[in-house]
């Protein structure tokens, strides 16, 4: 009896985290988290990434653009694609990414497309369903990074492959 009430609960664990495998809005949570856990969300100097030089993007002390910790760590832990944008002009380029280019390059200094994603974030929503990243489909969701005065400074992604 006590055997099968034991492999019972394994089972319902085991189907929980499945449900939230590949579950997009799970992993943002996830990345923002361990974002907010660094620190306050703010803009300071700038730095060139890819062939672009643009917004530096920090998290409490630490500079996010090209560092590639907690987008790898997103990776390993999850198997998600995980991205942080920072907000230049009109723009969200990635500053950090798991991201790879069809040359299989991070794809820092790329552009969010002007789409469904880059409509919401910019009015500081969130937005959640299929996308085209960099010529693959992936089921993603995007949320907008705030300063401490409320003023959209970035963005995250995360994604997983259809």
């Amino acid at each position: 009896m006590f055997k099968t009430v034991a492999a019972a609960a394994a089972l319902t664990v085991l189907a929980i985290g499945s449900a939230h495998a590949n579950d997009p809005k799970t992993t943002i949570a996830t990345l923002d988290a361990r974002l907010a856990k660094i620190g306050t969300p703010k803009i300071e100097g700038t730095e060139k990434t890819g062939d672009k030089t643009v917004a530096a993007i920090h998290f409490g002390p630490r500079k996010l653009n090209n560092n590639y910790d907690v987008v790898d760590e997103i990776k390993k832990s999850t198997g998600a694609a995980a991205t942080v944008f920072v907000k230049e002009g009109d723009d969200f380029v990635r500053v950090s990414t798991n991201v790879l280019t069809p040359e299989g390059k991070r794809g820092v200094g790329t552009t969010l497309a002007k789409a469904k994603a880059y409509e919401a974030v910019s009015k500081g929503e969130s937005f959640c369903g299929a996308v085209d990243v960099l010529g693959t489909p992936f089921d993603a969701c995007y949320n907008p990074i705030k300063d401490a005065a409320g003023k959209v400074i970035g963005a995250t992604y995360v994604g997983f492959k259809k």
